[in-house]
């Protein structure tokens, strides 16, 4: 098999694999924080912050800030691509590393309710929202900079190890924090055990700055710097000039997030409503998780082979189908059903569409407006897609009386819809990255041929 896919401003070697390193570490350390903040919300935030005397309300105010990091993520999307695409990629790497891993650290530190009252939920969202904006601006920096860097014909692989990252945070705070519980009595871990996972996180940043700066721009936005040819308000330009890019990326991003979060946030619920415990959902995550460290690297090598138009729809189409017996097979109660489930449905469905996601996006745009066109689509489709996708299915399991019918046509639609918007994009594997994109007009050649 060979790949026509080239680029005009090929990197050095050192730097290439220095940058798919930092991207990776980047994105660890993000997943790590925003992980472990939805899972100290599930269990401490509500007594320690909220109402001490009802944990149920305590609990849904804690998840109603977990809620708010999603809203802040687009406003760190436009604010990372106004400043990418303005003073650099790495500059904004660099700063959303820095306020996410504060944030989370300065969590650690807080006050609880029944010292400060008032202003100690009050700081926990403010933290949150910054932690929402450092994420939003993190995914499309890490992304196009691997794809700038990377070598021809490679650039789904190496672009893959920025979709690592949020199976490896995943799998690391969960971890921390399963430690920490079983090896501490219940009062420790909640006077003072539940800090040490948020503390840790200076660490991570400390090994991610040293990574970060050791790492330089691209030569394709070095040249735009160099020609003058930097955006004065890449957003609204990228909007002006790229608004079915934009869109496409948009559509894109729907199913394939929304699906994420059927295997990582909703099935648990749906599995405690047939009788099944938490703990075989959280087994069953954390085993795909596993494998996505795997499984992501190996999808986005397929989509430098066979194309990134193919790749995703098929992951696309996988995701329906197993949409439809998904329901069927998690009724069963069987451990190795609901594993075997949550596999197909991640590692092969979701993963063959997140695998190449972040080459595929990148090549969507040119690169004055790249970092802001990316992070417009990408943020806005996680709204659209992961932020209501546990909210809608949960609704549409109550009105179907505990019946997943209607929760199974919801996602069919979404799934649908990011096939369409499949087709209607352009094969872009085989583009020179300088070129300019602006009218997106006809369909490139698949960058495949099997020999």
């Amino acid at each position: 098999m060979t790949t026509s896919s080239t680029t005009s401003t090929p990197q050095p070697p050192h730097m290439r694999s220095r940058v798919a390193v930092a991207s990776l570490v980047g994105t660890t350390i993000e997943g790590y924080d925003f992980v472990l903040y939805g899972l100290a919300a599930a269990t401490v935030f509500g007594p320690l912050f909220f109402a001490p005397a009802d944990p149920l309300i305590g609990t849904m105010a804690a998840f109603a800030t977990y809620a708010v990091g999603f809203i802040a993520r687009p406003i760190g999307g436009v604010l990372g691509g106004h400043f990418g695409d303005r003073i650099g990629r790495k500059t904004v790497l660099v700063a959303s590393l820095l306020l996410t891993g504060l944030a989370t650290t300065a969590i650690g530190l807080l006050p609880t309710h029944d010292t400060a009252g008032w202003i100690a939920p009050a700081l926990l969202l403010a933290l949150r929202v910054l932690q929402g904006i450092g994420y939003g601006a993190e995914w499309a920096g890490a992304a196009l900079m691997t794809v700038e860097h990377a070598a021809p014909g490679k650039r789904g692989f190496t672009s893959s190890a920025t979709q690592i990252g949020p199976s490896a945070g995943m799998l690391l705070a969960t971890g921390v924090l399963l430690a920490l519980e079983s090896s501490m009595p219940e009062d420790a871990y909640l006077a003072w055990g539940w800090r040490l996972p948020f503390l840790a996180s200076i660490l991570l940043v400390v090994v991610g700055l040293v990574v970060r700066l050791k790492i330089q721009d691209s030569a394709s936005f070095k040249r735009i710097v160099d020609t003058g040819a930097v955006a004065r308000r890449p957003v609204l330009e990228s909007l002006r000039t790229h608004p079915r890019q934009v869109a496409l990326t948009t559509g894109l991003r729907l199913a394939q997030n929304a699906f994420y979060y059927v295997y990582t946030v909703f099935i648990l619920t749906y599995l405690a409503q047939g009788g099944t415990s938490r703990e075989t959902g959280l087994q069953a995550i954390l085993i795909a998780s596993a494998l996505g460290l795997v499984s992501v690297p190996f999808w986005g090598w397929v989509s430098d082979r066979l194309g990134r138009r193919r790749t995703y729809l098929f992951g696309g189409i996988f995701s329906i189908l197993v949409a439809l017996i998904a329901f069927p097979l998690l009724d069963t109660g069987n451990f190795v059903l609901i594993v075997f489930t949550v596999v197909l449905g991640m590692n092969i469905g979701h993963d063959a569409m997140y695998g190449p996601q972040a080459a595929f996006f990148s090549e969507l745009f040119d690169t004055r407006v790249r970092f802001s066109g990316v992070s417009l689509g990408y943020q806005i489709g996680s709204v659209l897609g992961g932020g209501l996708a546990p909210l809608v299915a949960t609704a549409l399991l109550a009105a179907g009386g505990g019946s997943p019918f209607w929760v199974i046509a919801y996602f069919v639609g979404v799934g649908a819809i990011t096939l369409v918007t499949t087709l209607l994009a352009p094969e872009t594997g085989a583009r020179d990255l300088d070129a300019r994109h602006d009218a997106d007009a006809s369909s490139q050649p698949e960058p495949a041929t099997i020999s």
